[in-house]
């Protein structure tokens, strides 16, 4: 069976690998030039990548009142800009490859945002994803108007509402037949086949209907990452696809068993999610070559940057944890999961605060020729990845080499399709264009008929 691949970017200058844009050659230092993101998901889709997976952030990490000199200094995800509006320009430059992207449930309102996603749903043909994410920053929270994040398992919560309203405007606010676009009759529509949904929640109340017209796929392609016991519990109700990190493919085959269990008792299939693991890659023609490309990277690794960006090397009131503070006395409302992963790294010795900047930059990773990295993805397969998020180190190259080196070899072995498949991303990943039946977005369908 062949992995899916995902090239996983941001729309900023450091993402994940931080200091390399500081690079000559990493294009990820010109985000703000889209010919840059054209390019490269032309790229992408001539070597038959699945999607273009685009993280986000609505706010500085790091305490709220703390200093965020560091985070400017880096690049690290300020500035940034906004990946909806990118996708735009993206979906009329391809034609097959997937189009993601990361949207909080803090950052706009469910109404606004069922009304972006089916835009772009129209605009690309039916092939965008969105990533559901409830937040992580204080200073995010506080840019729209909260007085502090929400607590952890109580952004689920809210998450589900959110789900909820988009769900009954994308599946039930329009029947099936009800644009008609009858010149000789001069209707446009059918008002009968269409409906408000009324929604009233703790939260939200929204009457619809929805504005836009049902789009390839009314729903989205449905990615979540959340590796917490309370995000694992949303995943498997709500994803079709979950992007993990894991730091090996034994934690993987755990935390997919996991999630794929708890599927099952939320009424689905196991094989209605997928798992897609976050690598980042470092290919040579010999090994020797490999780890000479290793060592260029790694001149350019930023452990101040890797440390921000995970908020684990500070205290809530900004003062900074001494090298020495075992990671069980890490205390963080966001990325636990993460965390957790991170700490069972570690099974000769307590992790300290100390070790984190040398293994989130090594999580992950795989350094070799193609051959031994089609080894090892074989491995990951293996333990129940059916994709990888490719983390790039610069743009375009991490993805031209992989493209050029890695991809034939996967190729061959049938670990890499060949060609892409006809229709919407969800009809290429799961073989329709509507989420399934055993899907709670499903029980919208014709739920709002008594609306006349």
């Amino acid at each position: 069976m062949t992995l899916l691949f995902n090239a996983f970017v941001m729309n900023t200058a450091s993402h994940i690998q931080h200091g390399q844009w500081r690079h000559p050659a990493a294009r990820q230092a010109d985000f703000n030039d889209v010919a840059v993101w054209i390019d490269l998901a032309r790229r992408l889709e001539a070597g038959r990548f699945d999607a273009i997976f685009f993280a986000d952030v609505s706010g500085l990490y790091g305490p709220a009142d703390g200093d965020y000199e560091v985070y400017t200094r880096e690049g690290l995800q300020i500035p940034s800009n906004d990946p909806a509006v990118l996708l735009a320009a993206l979906s009329v430059n391809t034609e097959h490859l997937g189009l993601a992207y990361t949207s909080s449930i803090i950052q706009t309102p469910p109404f606004t945002f069922a009304r972006q996603i089916s835009t772009l749903d129209h605009i690309s043909r039916g092939r965008v994803a969105w990533n559901i994410v409830t937040g992580t920053q204080e200073n995010a929270a506080r840019n729209f108007g909260l007085p502090r994040l929400t607590p952890h398992d109580e952004r689920y919560v809210w998450a589900e509402e959110y789900v909820d309203v988009v769900y009954k405007l994308w599946e039930g606010s329009w029947d099936d037949g009800a644009l008609l676009r009858d010149r000789d009759r001069g209707v446009f529509a059918d008002r009968s086949k269409i409906h408000k949904i009324r929604h009233h929640g703790p939260r939200y109340s929204v009457e619809g209907p929805h504005l836009p017209s049902p789009s390839p796929q009314r729903t989205p392609l449905l990615f979540q990452a959340g590796s917490s016991p309370a995000g694992r519990a949303f995943a498997a109700t709500h994803a079709e696809a979950v992007f993990i990190a894991a730091p090996s493919p034994q934690v993987a085959a755990e935390g997919i068993a996991e999630t794929r269990r708890l599927a099952v008792a939320a009424g689905r299939h196991p094989d209605d999610l997928k798992f897609f693991q976050a690598i980042s890659f470092v290919i040579g023609s010999t090994e020797e070559e490999a780890r000479r490309n290793e060592l260029d990277l790694e001149q350019y690794a930023s452990a101040a940057g890797f440390l921000a960006h995970m908020n684990f090397g500070v205290r809530a009131d900004g003062t900074v944890y001494p090298p020495d503070t075992p990671l069980s006395e890490v205390e963080t409302e966001g990325s636990q999961g993460i965390l957790e992963w991170l700490r069972r790294s570690f099974t000769d010795r307590v992790p300290v605060v100390g070790d984190l900047a040398a293994l989130l930059s090594r999580r992950a990773r795989i350094v070799g020729t193609p051959e031994q990295i089609a080894d090892t993805l074989q491995e990951w397969q293996a333990a129940g990845v059916d994709g990888i998020n490719v983390v790039n180190w610069r743009i375009p190259d991490s993805y031209t080499d992989f493209i050029d080196h890695v991809l034939p070899v996967l190729r061959k072995r049938g670990l890499a399709r060949h060609d892409y498949a006809p229709g919407t991303l969800r009809r290429k990943l799961f073989g329709r264009d509507l989420i399934n039946e055993r899907h709670p977005a499903a029980r919208y369908r014709g739920a709002f008929k008594e609306d006349q």
